[in-house]
This record gives C-alpha cells, sequence and structure tokens, in this order.
C-alpha cells in the first residue's frame, strides 16, 4: 500500500509544471512586448505634437517676415506650447515605461528565484526607450531653440 503523503511524482506532473513554466515566460514576454508598444504608441503622440508646434510657430515666423501678419507672438507662443507639451508627454511615457519594466523585471526574478520560472530568455533593454530618449532630446533642443532663437532649429 503506497502511502500519500509520500507521492512520488509522476513524469506527468513534471511535464506540466515545465509546460506553465515555459506559458509564464512566455507571458512575461509578451508582456515586456506590450509595454514597448504602449511606448510607441505616446512616441507617436508626442512626435505629432512636436512637429505641430514647430510647424505652427515657423509658419507664424515666416508670415511675419513677409509682412503678411503684424504680430505673430501668439501662434509662437501656441506652437512652443505644443512642443512643450509633446515634450512632457513623451517625459511622462518615458518614466511610466521605465517604472513599469523595473516592477516586471522584479517580479520575472522573483518567479525565477522561486523556481516557478525559468527565465532562460533574454529580457533585453528596450530599444524603444532608447529611441524615445533621443527623441525627448530632440525635443527639448526644439524647446530651447525656439524660446532663445538659437541654433539650427530658429
Amino acid at each position: 500500500m503506497t502511502d500519500p503523503h509520500n507521492a512520488v511524482t509522476s513524469p506527468l506532473n513534471s511535464t506540466s509544471t515545465e509546460l506553465a513554466s515555459r506559458r509564464t515566460g512566455m507571458a512575461f514576454q509578451r508582456t515586456r512586448l506590450a509595454a514597448d508598444r504602449t511606448l510607441m504608441a505616446v512616441i507617436r503622440t508626442s512626435l505629432s505634437l512636436l512637429s505641430f508646434g514647430f510647424t505652427i510657430h515657423k509658419v507664424f515666423d515666416q508670415l511675419k517676415e513677409n509682412g503678411v501678419i503684424a504680430h505673430a507672438a501668439s501662434g509662437r507662443n501656441f506652437g512652443l506650447s505644443l512642443v512643450l507639451i509633446g515634450a512632457f508627454v513623451l517625459l511622462m511615457g518615458i518614466v511610466y515605461h521605465a517604472w513599469f519594466m523595473i516592477a516586471l523585471r522584479r517580479e520575472r526574478g522573483g518567479m525565477r528565484d522561486a523556481g516557478m520560472l525559468h527565465a532562460e530568455s533574454p529580457f533585453p533593454p528596450s530599444m524603444t526607450l532608447v529611441t524615445a530618449l533621443l527623441l525627448l532630446a530632440l525635443g527639448v533642443a526644439t524647446a530651447v531653440s525656439m524660446i532663445y532663437r538659437v541654433g539650427p532649429f530658429t
């Protein structure tokens, strides 16, 4: 008679555990990619705001230079406002993405340490985050150029 408290794990149970561990690992990868897609949506939105703002700013500058309008300050200020909003939206997206990825890595590490996850597949840094940081630097440079009328964006 077999004692149920000393039951031997069957091969089926170990296979089931292995499959669950692999599915969980893939779920982490899908979540990471979803976070990247969310950051890409923020990049798309902020890039639109940055480019519309810069374009509006330049149009009103050209209209004033050509003598079509006497005062271009309100149009330039509106364009600058769009650039600043775009940079702020991107900054908030970067902060949220970084916070989320740190929490996801921490959760993944905890599950790996508990033996619930193999974590054999890499969890690389986000190239989307690098792109967002570069765009943020460009947005800030554009805003500074528009405010102080210096640099290549004047």
